[in-house]
């Protein structure tokens, strides 16, 4: 296929939109099922779940990424990122047509397990796939187009399920909301097989020159023969270190070593875990609910609910435009004073409970999302896959991605239960948890913005404390870890298993 041949910025792209695709079904799959929750034709065929069978059968998504995630952690190194992103679509397409042809809430179950499996397996295999193959300069604002692309996938997902409340009656308003999960599967497995593997887990695997190939596409015309080299041999260094550093294990991970492994992992998972804490999917999964109970019509509340989806769309591209000037730290630490102001002000909407307070309740719902996207919505899903090293790269996204998902699996179960038993107070409980984050991300996270992942491996060596280090304006900042590096014109050949 011509895919093949292209190369520099509009390989790169490719790469980009085939990773958004991904993105743009988790997306999807998080907006749609609040909106079928209610559906006429749904609640019939269900037999009128209760608020504890609607968490159970909505959660029960994120347990099966929960595991999906870990499964991607094993493929991910054994079989590469490309095929584990393949896989996942695969197991989704699957998961997908099972829910779109229940009539039991155990098919409807069974079938969102499944597909939860092949989204755990994207979500934790495709940012490490777009880091390991983008430009040190511009890895923040790829992350944050997929991000943006994933509100996509959330924002039709709103707008389907409030054209279909015209044909509530039918179960064609909720079956083919499920099914239309295959469309970005498919849209990604179009693309796939024909953009390269990420040149760092081809170096791990000791296929150097199909690596430094892969490179001298990424860079293309803007980079000499002599950059690509130096680059090449910068990454098979750094490998090559960390091969010596210690052999790699889980059982590694309860002790210090000179890499600070088991830190980088924790920082990783702790983005995600704030990130669901943060509120996010109180909110996300259950938004049509969060709008009924303050008295609003089934119909307007979808209706507001795809505005906020729009509203979520376009904060997260702004971001894009200051993620790496502002930096990752600092978008986290005040994303968490503005969510945990916004979650004060809706439950005191919700507990005064006049029409004037709940317009507040409404208004600061979409401030929510809007500083959600400034912030949150994007750092989570780039810092696990830039701050681990190479050997734990895709084992540390997929602990952080597990961490993401059983947390969004316990968060997304107990809400309804939670709006149902204590009402407002149940809100303020996440304006608590965000102000506790802000002292936990000022003291122990540090700054990756702008960074080859090559200069935080030496940034954390040295103690988090930035090493003078030479950049290569074209591609990546370049690590020298000896002088017998320097001036290097050929590639070197190292075998790293």
């Amino acid at each position: 296929m011509w895919l093949e041949h292209v190369e520099g910025s509009v390989l790169t792209t490719y790469i980009t939109f085939t990773c958004a695709a991904g993105f743009a079904l988790f997306g999807y799959d998080q907006g749609i099922f609040g909106g079928l929750l209610q559906n006429e034709s749904f609640v019939k065929t269900f037999n009128a779940p209760d608020s504890t069978l609607e968490g159970q059968i909505t959660a029960t998504y994120d347990l099966g990424c929960f595991f999906g995630a870990l499964f991607a952690m094993w493929l991910g190194d054994k079989s590469g990122r490309k095929r584990t992103i393949l896989w996942g679509c695969v197991v989704l397409i699957i998961g997908a047509t099972i829910q779109a042809t229940s009539f039991r809430v155990s098919q409807l179950i069974v079938g969102r397990f499944v597909a939860g499996l092949g989204n755990g397996m994207n979500t934790a295999a495709i940012p490490v796939w777009q880091s390991e193959t983008a430009a040190a300069r511009h890895r923040g604002r790829f992350i944050i187009l997929q991000l943006f692309l994933n509100q996509v996938g959330n924002v039709i997902a709103q707008w389907i399920n409030y054209g279909l409340t015209f044909v509530a009656g039918n179960s064609v308003a909720w079956r083919f909301p499920l099914a239309f999960q295959c469309v970005f599967a498919i849209l990604t497995l179009i693309f796939l097989p024909w953009l390269p593997e990420s040149p760092r887990w081809l170096i791990m695997k000791a296929r150097n020159e199909e690596a430094f190939s892969v490179l001298k596409r990424l860079g293309a015309s803007s980079r000499t023969e002599q950059c690509n080299t130096e680059v090449f041999n910068a990454i098979v260094q750094n490998v090559r270190h960390e091969m010596e550093a210690r052999r790699l294990s889980f059982k590694a991970l309860t002790k210090s070593d000179s890499l600070h492994t088991t830190r980088r992992v924790l920082l990783g998972a702790g983005t995600q875990l704030m990130q669901q804490w943060g509120g996010i999917n109180v909110i996300n999964y259950y938004l049509p609910v969060v709008f009924s109970s303050l008295g609003i019509t089934r119909n307007l509340s979808l209706i507001l609910s795809a505005c906020n989806a729009m509203n979520l769309m376009i904060s997260t591209c702004f971001g894009a435009l200051y993620i790496e000037t502002f930096g990752r730290k600092r978008m986290m630490l005040w994303g968490a004073v503005g969510q945990s102001v916004c979650f004060t002000l809706v439950a005191i909407g919700l507990a005064l409970a006049t029409k004037p307070w709940e317009a507040v309740a409404v208004a600061f719902v979409f401030a929510y999302y809007t500083t959600f996207g400034l912030s949150w919505i994007a750092v989570p899903w780039m810092y696990p896959a830039e701050i681990n090293t190479q050997r734990m790269r895709i084992a540390g996204a997929g602990i952080a991605t597990a961490t993401n998902w059983i947390n969004n699996y316990i968060v997304v179960l107990v809400t309804p239960i939670g709006i149902s038993n204590i009402g407002w107070k149940y809100y303020l409980i996440y304006a608590v948890l965000n102000a506790v984050f802000v002292p936990v991300l000022g003291y122990f996270y540090v700054e990756t913005a702008g960074l080859s992942l090559e200069q935080i491996d030496t940034m954390f060596e040295s103690k988090y404390a930035i090493e003078s280090l030479p950049i290569d304006s074209t591609f990546e900042q370049k690590t020298e870890r000896s002088d017998d590096d320097k001036g290097a014109h050929m590639p070197q050949i190292v075998h790293t298993e």
